[in-house]
């Protein structure tokens, strides 16, 4: 049974008076209305199950939850740091912070200065339905196992440098730890996880970040339903291992949908990178503009840049030096480069994908022939002319993505001015006629002759 008691912060005496021995043995509800003082002294004073409820209107921060207790509002309550600090430091297990207003942080990135911080000790605290502005970071789970962010909207600065803000909600070592179905906006990267294991982060939505997800040295980890537009990067995934990347969807980002850097034994299936003509003003304005790395322009990109647009992302998929990954009913659709492959990734099994309207649909530049294809199965290619005369779905002649020409383009993407010369369309068609002139590379000897099923932002919701 829970008790309802109304108080004003200026009858804190009767509730300290009141004592712990003489308050009843089930959970109370404290009602505060905004007054003069201080907010601390009444959570510290309440029992582990009781709630501190707060009317509308504006409370001094910060403060720090100690005992497993719920800190909750009505709309349009908000509790205010003083710009130094976290503004609400969570360190008992268990505690709730809820349907609240959180805003002005410090600034300093050394300190980890947050909207909402919850130290080690707060095993299992949740964090929902919470509205975080003017915080550098807006949520930090800082070694806190099974913790849980859900329902929240982040806010993040808008500083002229990305290096300059913090991120949506930081996990760093909180094994176990959710974060669920939040909006982030704005900041530097959404979700940025170092250095854990065994997280989810599922059906959150990422808009105007650097990177929408940052996972670096985990393991473990499930990334399903989340939807990143307009990011610098969709998906990073560095140095990680064991990870579960599906079902996500990445529309119009800006350099990279999904990148892996050394990240093995991955299981990413069912994603969607969805690119087209952008601004060019979105490709200036960032200190975090990743290079070319060599790859030239189209004559459609050169054209478009001209026209003050060009295609994006430049990489649905960036894979470096990344292995062992099962890579299965992806869609990668409208980016200067479908796949690009390099660093000696090996071992990854690369099938049923749909490879759409893309500028380039790979770039391998190895000499190793690579097979896409698996048990009679390869992938989906937009440019593939081939017929399948038996009607089983499988093109009767392999598909190759990159020739001869390509390799010399991307070593020297000055020869592109002879594209169109009859010398190039000789090589070409020679090497059609003869395979065996055809240097190594990305081979799909099963290609398919219909793609698999899209995921679209809408199911991901």
């Amino acid at each position: 049974m829970r008790t309802v008691r109304h108080l004003t912060i200026s009858a804190l005496a009767v509730v300290l008076a009141a004592g712990a021995g003489a308050r009843a043995a089930s959970a109370e509800r404290l009602s505060l209305t905004p007054a003069t003082g201080d907010l601390q002294p009444i959570l510290d004073a309440a029992s582990d199950g009781d709630e501190v409820w707060l009317a509308a209107g504006s409370y001094r921060g910060p403060v720090r939850l100690t005992h497993r207790i719920t800190l909750s509002g009505a709309a349009g309550a908000v509790i205010a740091g003083p710009r130094k600090g976290s503004v609400i430091t969570v360190s008992a297990p268990g505690a709730i912070v809820r349907d609240l207003e959180v805003r002005g942080s410090g600034r300093s990135l050394e300190t980890m200065d947050s909207g909402i911080f919850v130290e080690q000790s707060a095993r299992g605290a949740v964090l929902e339905n919470n509205h975080l502005e003017d915080n550098l970071f807006g949520m930090y789970l800082h070694g806190a196992p099974d913790a849980i962010a859900r329902h929240n909207v982040v806010v993040g600065l808008r500083s002229a440098r990305n290096s300059e803000t913090g991120n949506g909600i930081t996990v760093w070592n909180a094994p176990g730890a959710q974060v669920l179905d939040n909006d982030f906006h704005y900041g530097r990267d959404g979700i940025f996880a170092i250095t854990s294991r065994k997280n989810t982060f599922s059906g959150n939505r990422f808009r105007d970040l650097r990177f929408g997800v940052h996972n670096m040295y985990t393991g473990e980890a499930e990334i399903t339903n989340n939807v990143s537009k307009g990011n610098i990067i969709g998906y990073a995934f560095m140095f990680s291992n064991h990870l579960v990347v599906r079902d996500n969807v990445s529309d119009h980002d800006r350099d990279r949908g999904i990148l892996f850097n050394a990240s093995n034994y991955d299981d990413i299936s069912g994603n969607s990178v969805i690119g087209g003509m952008q601004s060019t003003e979105r490709w200036a304005t960032s200190d975090n503009r990743a290079d070319d790395e060599g790859v030239p322009q189209t004559e459609a990109a050169s054209s478009a840049s001209a026209r003050g647009q060009r295609i994006g992302p430049e990489k649905c998929v960036f894979i470096y030096n990344t292995n062992k990954n099962r890579i299965d009913r992806n869609w990668f659709e409208g980016c200067e480069i479908g796949v690009h492959f390099t660093a000696g990734s090996e071992g990854n099994e690369i099938t049923g994908n749909a490879f759409v309207n893309n500028a380039n649909q790979v770039k391998y530049v190895g000499t190793r022939h690579l097979d896409w294809s698996k048990d009679g199965r390869g992938n989906y290619w937009s440019d593939n002319p081939a017929f399948d005369l038996n009607g089983d779905g499988v093109a009767d002649t392999a598909y190759r993505p990159n020739d001869l020409i390509d390799r010399v383009l991307w070593t020297a993407p000055a020869a592109k001015v002879l594209i169109n010369s009859p010398a190039v369309q000789v090589i070409r068609w020679a090497q059609a006629q003869f395979p065996a002139l055809l240097p190594g590379g990305v081979v799909d000897s099963h290609p398919l002759m219909s793609p698999p099923k899209r995921h679209t932002a809408e199911e991901a919701r």
